[in-house]
């Protein structure tokens, strides 16, 4: 389970960088970020169903926020 966090870095990283290619910065900043914290998980040895958690608070917070984001801010455009 921890390779796959490894993998998460990865994915996010590859969309960073075309993001940052594209210059929409504030988004690859995300996106570095996302990077660095999930290769940090991915180095930690925790158990599967920590893994499992983490990924499910962090899937929560990403869907929250995307729905927030394109309910109250692009309904103003």
């Amino acid at each position: 389970m921890d390779r796959m966090f490894r993998v998460l870095g990865f994915w996010t990283l590859a969309i960073a960088l075309m993001a940052l290619a594209g210059d929409m910065v504030p988004m690859s900043l995300i996106f570095f970020f996302q990077t660095a914290v999930f290769v940090l998980l991915g180095y930690m040895k925790l158990t599967e169903r920590a893994y499992i958690l983490l990924f499910w608070g962090y899937m929560i917070v990403a869907f929250g926020g995307f729905t927030y984001w394109s309910f109250f801010k692009l309904s103003s455009i």
